[in-house]
């Protein structure tokens, strides 16, 4: 009969070089890591490097576990950071700035432009078209896709100050408009 080691436990183990113990930790929490990082990021190959690059980060001993919080915070955490270090990279912000070009250049609307567009309480499907392209741009990535300033900033490519200032004035003229 095999002993269920805890997650800290196989945490520590795979640190120190068990591979079992790293095999373990790897079926646990992948899946579970993916997932949430798929939340972020709609690039799957982006997503599954992230994942690798984490759990090699373990297996290399670059990220140690000092057991202040669960494991699957811990892995969320760098994760997460990987992941925007990701986007944050000339390829990968080139291949998003060239598919925003592409949406934005392309005579059939995307399925977010409709939803804003086809939204109909009151008159916010035509304050939302009255909005510049970079104001609108702001809105999908904070309010639809639920982005960050941050990682709004680096999938728009434009700094987080302005993400905020965008948001801001994208709010105020749809008040003044609805109002």
């Amino acid at each position: 009969m095999s002993e269920t080691r805890s997650d800290g436990e196989l945490l520590r183990a795979a640190a120190d070089g068990d591979r079992r113990a790293f095999e373990e930790l790897y079926r646990r929490f992948a899946p579970w890591l993916t997932a949430r990082l798929r939340g972020r990021c709609a690039d799957a190959g982006i997503v599954d490097d992230v994942v690798q690059e984490t759990f090699l980060a373990i297996w290399r001993g670059k990220a140690r576990y000092r057991e202040d919080g669960d494991v699957a915070g811990w892995l969320w955490r760098i994760g997460s950071r990987r992941l925007v270090d990701a986007l944050r990279g000339d390829g990968a912000r080139g291949r998003l700035r060239q598919a925003l070009a592409r949406l934005r250049h392309r005579d059939e609307a995307s399925a977010e432009e409709r939803v804003l567009a086809g939204v109909e309480h009151g008159d916010l499907a035509g304050a939302l078209v009255r909005l510049s392209p970079e104001l609108r741009a702001v809105l999908q990535a904070t309010v639809i896709d639920g982005l960050t300033t941050r990682e709004a900033a680096v999938v728009l490519g434009i700094p987080p100050g302005t993400v905020k200032t965008r948001a801001s004035r994208a709010r105020k003229q749809l008040r003044e408009a609805l109002a």
